[in-house]
């Protein structure tokens, strides 16, 4: 199905000073209803934007064009940037995220999602590991898009990364865990003390929240393990 587009423009914006687009960020919008998100996404008070966002029934509103940049990451971190915003895309999805009730995503909502990813990704040299999560690159402030999000739906679409392999089970504590998982997650992107003022367990927990959803302790275990063991690999021969 061809996307919907809706021109709803935010004055949220400025220039990306020359910065190269090659990180893409996805997030919930984390408000009761959409209305109150695109509200808040234009008013020129909140100082907040996003280049789209994507509602339930696959509408997606057009605010910034995607030469300039939209304050959507705030203060982030991803494989040795600091100014997220400047070399990103953002898009934010309808759902009223953790605080008002996190529910699945619609699936005409990811149909539109999944559609404009691709598009973007055709027009911007965005490798696979560079599509994150807001709560990847801000893991101690952030948890969206969440848990529910369907990393793997993406990925089987050509979109960001699903590890590949079958991992090993979860072991509790000692494998791959202190200083050896700090060096892996900062191979992969993500920003780890001390190089980053964020607790490890929020990295490895947002870690989990992408890419183990079915248990967000903060534990580094074996399991987790596995699967970063498999995205580096992926990383490598992308």
């Amino acid at each position: 199905m061809p996307l919907r587009f809706v021109e709803c423009p935010s004055p949220n914006r400025d220039d990306r000073g020359g910065s190269p687009i090659d990180i893409l960020v996805l997030h919930y919008t984390g408000m009761k209803t959409a209305e109150e998100a695109l509200a808040r996404l234009t008013d020129p008070v909140a100082k907040v934007s996003a280049h789209y966002t994507v509602d339930r029934d696959g509408r997606i509103y057009r605010h910034v064009p995607e030469e300039l940049r939209a304050w959507h990451a705030g203060v982030s971190y991803w494989a040795d940037e600091r100014n997220v915003n400047a070399r990103s895309i953002g898009i934010e999805i309808v759902n009223p995220g953790h605080e008002f009730g996190y529910i699945p995503f619609a699936e005409p909502q990811i149909e539109a999602v999944i559609g404009l990813c691709k598009g973007i990704l055709s027009r911007h040299p965005i490798t696979p590991s560079g599509v994150v999560a807001h709560s990847d690159v801000a893991p101690a402030r952030k948890e969206d898009p969440g848990e529910l999000f369907p990393w793997q739906q993406l990925a089987e679409n050509g979109i960001g990364l699903w590890p590949a392999k079958n991992p090993l089970p979860a072991r509790g504590r000692g494998q791959g865990e202190g200083e050896h998982s700090a060096m892996s997650l900062a191979h992969y992107g993500y920003g780890v003390p001390p190089e980053v003022e964020v607790p490890l367990e929020k990295v490895i927990t947002a870690f989990q929240r992408h890419f183990r959803p079915s248990k967000l302790d903060g534990v580094w275990d074996a399991e987790c393990a596995a699967l970063l063991a498999a995205l580096l690999v992926q990383t490598a021969s992308a």
